[in-house]
């Protein structure tokens, strides 16, 4: 008797700890869900500095309370249980027991933290490492705050539905202003004191329309695959207006980088909805509705030219495309035709049977196996258009699309530039540099140092970055850090995709992740956007481990 109520004793201590532990994890979420999108000082001056701290302040105070937290519970272990659940807790550490405790992802981004430590530790400037203050402010304290919330979230949190709601709704508010700026309203009247040359390259509470459509990215892909899983018709109509928002936010938000995570958008979400009918058809809901929110901007910028913007670069390309509106009015052709169908087929469907289960097209060849092959051709023929404009001579025959395949310095808006500056200086860094880099967030420094009369020359401006994250972290951290980070990412997207039939919130978390991840090879990390890039990864990872998200 006496042993069942010290087990009972045990539960109930363990279980409130956890919950404890799980409230407070809650309480940081929130914030970084709702306050620090929204979060301002002094209009876009410090913009940057205020996010960075909203962000480091609301994970060390997480840390800190979860530390006092811990050595009170650890005290009461220790007078009550004879220190049973700490002893339980640390057995995880011990290295027998490591093959149980981290996964693959856990050892890849702890061995990227350690490099990061050594590439800030062999540093000729170990301070501007360590807190990237010459930089964006993603030094090795930064870097460190991200792991660290990592793992806290993937190991000791209990995904709720409501993280998506406070996620969306702030991000609508965020959009609003977004499009309002578009329509140059300037409700938050910000751009009163800035150069009316540059005002437009500045929008919402983001800042740079670069980090602003990478965030609106975020929402775009969760509220896309939230509303293409869910079956609930009022949340699912709160999806579609999410989506049809942030549709309409990430095009006026007027950055090259939105193509890039509206491609992989589109490109990746057949991989899960192809599987049935369902899905299918809501991809197709999402297409049409994408280019009607396209169809409907260009009606707007023609009635109101004197106020909008404008759009240019390649959504001038489909704006002005004379098909525009037949493709749109056909795509909801399909939308109808297909709905009938499914409806049809699904009343055909004998007792027991699945309707939602994998249908083929030719046999056992299911449509993801086709999409598949269809993403693999276009990789191909983006690569070959890729080379005959460059090394075959051949730009003139692509058209508008020249300035898209022809890499030379002014391509992307003189990223070709910095990109080769970048390589070329990697390749004259000594032994120990080429290995750890030159510390992180320190590429303002090297450009700085040494290509900086190079650099104003060749663009007539000063990169501090090199508008490529995974680039950046090569020339900062080196290739073995590169690596690390590289395969926890690639790992825990993997580990999420296997899991995400668990449920729509793990499918949109992976989503918004991938979308920021491709977008990232033409964007640079700030913690503006990237905090909530790892959210989604721990917040999948989570998903993984638990069951079905709890309401």
């Amino acid at each position: 008797m006496d042993k069942i109520n010290n087990d009972s004793q045990n539960d109930i201590f363990a279980g409130t700890c956890s919950s404890i532990t799980d409230r407070m994890i809650d309480i940081a979420i929130l914030v970084l869900m709702t306050v620090f999108p929204l979060i301002y000082h002094h209009s876009y001056f410090d913009i940057l500095e205020t996010k960075y701290l909203c962000y480091w302040l609301c994970v060390v105070i997480l840390l800190s309370c979860l530390l006092i937290f811990s050595l009170i519970a650890m005290f009461i272990d220790k007078k009550e249980f004879g220190g049973l659940h700490t002893k339980r807790l640390l057995s995880g550490l011990l290295p027998k027991n490591w093959g149980k405790t981290f996964r693959t992802a856990d050892v890849a981004i702890l061995a990227f933290l350690l490099i990061t430590v050594i590439s800030t530790l062999q540093s000729d400037y170990f301070y501007e490492s360590f807190w990237g203050n010459e930089g964006r402010f993603s030094g090795l304290f930064l870097l460190t705050l991200y792991v660290s919330f990592y793992f806290v979230v993937s190991r000791f949190w209990t995904p709720k539905k409501w993280w998506t709601e406070a996620f969306l709704a702030s991000g609508m508010i965020v959009c609003y202003i977004g499009i309002t700026d578009y329509f140059q309203l300037d409700i938050l009247d910000f751009r009163h004191n800035i150069d009316p040359a540059q005002s437009t390259i500045f929008t919402s509470t983001m800042g740079n329309i670069n980090t602003y459509t990478a965030y609106v990215g975020l929402i775009m892909a969760l509220a896309a695959g939230l509303f293409s899983r869910e079956d609930n018709p009022w949340k699912m109509a709160w999806y579609y207006v999410c989506l049809i928002v942030s549709f309409t936010a990430i095009i006026m938000g007027c950055s090259d980088n939105a193509y890039l995570s509206i491609g992989a958008l589109f490109g990746l979400l057949p991989l899960i909805l192809f599987k049935n009918r369902r899905g299918f058809l809501r991809y197709l809901v999402l297409i049409a509705s994408f280019f009607t929110v396209v169809q409907a901007i260009d009606l707007i910028n023609g009635k109101y030219a004197d106020m909008v913007i404008g759009l240019d670069s390649l959504f001038g390309i489909i704006t002005n495309f004379r098909g525009l509106l037949p493709t749109v009015v056909f795509l909801w052709m399909m939308v109808i035709g297909c709905w009938f169908f499914s409806h049809t087929q699904n009343k055909k469907t004998p007792i027991g049977e699945n309707p939602q289960a994998p249908f083929g097209v030719f046999g056992k060849i299911t449509l993801v196996r086709l999409w598949t092959l269809l993403l693999l051709a276009v990789v191909i023929a983006l690569c070959f258009a890729f080379y005959d404009a460059n090394s075959g001579g051949n730009a003139a025959r692509y058209g508008a699309l020249r300035s898209y395949l022809v890499f030379d310095d002014l391509w992307g808006s003189c990223r070709g530039y910095i990109w080769k500056a970048s390589v070329r200086l990697y390749k004259e860094f000594p032994l120990m540099h080429k290995i750890f880099g030159y510390g992180p967030d320190t590429f303002g420094i090297l450009t700085d140092n040494a290509i900086y009369v190079e650099m104003r020359e060749a663009t007539g401006q000063y990169y501090d970055t090199a508008h490529n994250a995974y680039l950046q972290y090569l020339v900062t951290i080196g290739p073995f850090g590169l690596a690390a980070y590289l395969f926890f990412l690639v790992n825990s997207c993997w580990r999420i995709f296997n899991h995400c039939e668990k449920s729509p919130y793990i499918f949109g978390a992976l989503m918004a992740a991938v979308c920021y991840l491709i977008q990232a090879t033409v964007n640079l990390d700030l913690p503006i956007a990237t905090p909530v890039m790892w959210l989604m990864i721990s917040i999948g990872i989570a998903g993984c481990r638990e069951e079905p998200a709890q309401k």
